[in-house]
This record gives C-alpha cells, structure tokens and sequence, in this order.
C-alpha cells in the first residue's frame, strides 16, 4: 500500500472540545488536510519542539529520544496507519542492526517523537479518503492560524503578544525565564519571536 507523505501545517485550540487542540496535517504533494484532535500535553510537547524550546527538564519524548539512542534505536518514520470508529491509530517504525520494529502509539505521542528524531510522516489512501478535508483557498490561508492567547489577570485588553512589543529587552528577557520556568511553553515562544525580531 502506498504511503501519503504529510507535513504539520498548523496546531490550534480545539473549537469543538474544551481543553483540547487540533493538529493539522497536509499531504505534501496534495490540498486535503487531515485534522486531529489531541490533548493539551501532547500538544504542548509537539509545539515546543517546533519552536525549538528547551525545556529546563527533559519531557517524556524527549526521555524516550535518549532511551533510543542509548540502546542503538533509529526512528525512521512515523505512519498514522488507521482509522477505526474515528480514532487514529499510528506506529513508530524504528530500526537497530538492520531489524525493523513497527510500536503502536497515538498519533499525536509518535508526531512529537517523529519531530524529535526530524522523520517524515506518512498515511495511507484509505485515512485520508476517510478523514481527510479539501479546503478552499480562503480556508487554508486561515488555517492553523489561533487567536494570539491573552495574559491572564492582565488589565490590558491589548492580548498578551502586543503587549510584548511595549517591554524593555532586559524585561523580556526576565519574563522568558519566568515563563520556561513555569513550563509555560505558548507564551515563551511568543516572547521569544518578540527578541528575535528586534535582533
């Protein structure tokens, strides 16, 4: 069966379920999108590894990275091999000395291993011809595009990104450290496009 090759195209707070986030795949070569609802931890291990975060502690993907390379495991790929009653199934296919090893995971546990090990992401015909979304032209510019999250007790109205533009450099600098080390992931990467783009 062939595999579809896709790429994450964008992670946003779920409209449909409360505390949950929706991951949006694409096919490379195609324009159907494949969403995935996935919880709020899984999502924050997929986002800081996109932004290149850190963490002052190593998180659980982050553990089964070095559980790999210390007994000789490769990543090779990620496949969301299933649908069934509209739940995702997906494997992580690792290889040592020659031998492949397919292990069962939830989609959104073997994307942030994937994006850790930087493997490529495959589905097959018959996920995407099940769950897959053509959107138009006008959707897919809005997609994956969350409304900026807004610091919470915070007299402002402005929301918590514009403020940023309103600190000092020193400031942003301080409340980066205040933020990784409440492992406040979202927000740390907001301040931190903030320094860049004055750099």
């Amino acid at each position: 069966m062939d595999k579809i090759e896709l790429e994450i195209l964008g992670l946003s707070s779920s409209q449909s379920q409360s505390g949950s986030f929706a991951l949006v795949l694409g096919e490379t070569t195609g324009n159907r999108r494949l969403p995935i609802i996935i919880g709020m931890f899984e999502a924050q291990a997929i986002a800081i590894e996109i932004e290149k975060i850190a963490p002052n502690r190593p998180m659980t993907h982050d553990l089964f990275k070095s559980f790999a390379h210390s007994f000789n495991f490769t990543v090779e790929e990620i496949v969301i091999s299933d649908l069934k009653e509209g739940v995702f199934f997906a494997k992580i296919v690792c290889s040592n000395n020659g031998r492949n090893v397919e292990i069962d995971a939830r989609p959104s546990d073997a994307i942030a291993i994937g994006l850790r090990f930087s493997v490529p992401i495959y589905t097959f015909e018959t996920v995407l011809s099940e769950a897959g979304i053509v959107l138009t032209d006008e959707e897919g510019e809005r997609e994956g595009q969350p409304e900026p999250a807004e610091e919470k007790g915070s007299s402002s109205n402005k929301p918590f990104k514009e403020q940023l533009k309103d600190l000092s450099s020193d400031r942003l600098q301080t409340l980066l450290d205040e933020t990784l080390k409440n492992e406040d992931y979202e927000k740390a990467a907001q301040i931190r496009d903030e320094m860049n783009r004055r750099n």
